[in-house]
């Protein structure tokens, strides 16, 4: 079972990087509108796992539905490395796009659908 570790991730030029510290043992591929587009596999960690080292003047935002999330992307490459928002129990969370953590094999980990879609 994995445990928590810290990752170094970002964008895929390089302008937004960061370090979060995440159990990758709770990974989601989310069948949403803007999920199934952007092929994201995501894990959410709290804000204070998170540490934006590169790139806050770098991102746009993005709104959507409900507007609880906000999803930046790098303004040079346009990739989505992660997101803020609020968790259904009020706290604030980060969640992770998994596949801009560096040097994490994605075919090694365990994926949970969820279904988005219906919600």
């Amino acid at each position: 079972m994995p445990e928590a570790k810290t990752y170094g991730g970002g964008c895929h030029c390089g302008k937004v990087r960061y370090q979060v510290t995440a159990d990758l043992g709770a990974v989601i591929s989310c069948n949403c509108s803007i999920c199934t587009k952007r092929g994201s596999l995501l894990t959410f960690v709290p804000e204070g796992a998170f540490a934006l080292e590169r790139g806050d003047g770098e991102v746009t935002e993005y709104l959507w539905n409900h507007h609880v999330i906000h999803h930046t992307f790098c303004k040079t490459c346009g990739i989505l490395s992660y997101a803020r928002g609020t968790a259904p129990d009020g706290k604030r969370m980060v969640a992770i796009n998994v596949r801009c953590l560096d040097d994490v094999d994605v075919d090694g980990l365990t994926i949970t659908k969820f279904d988005g879609k219906s919600r």
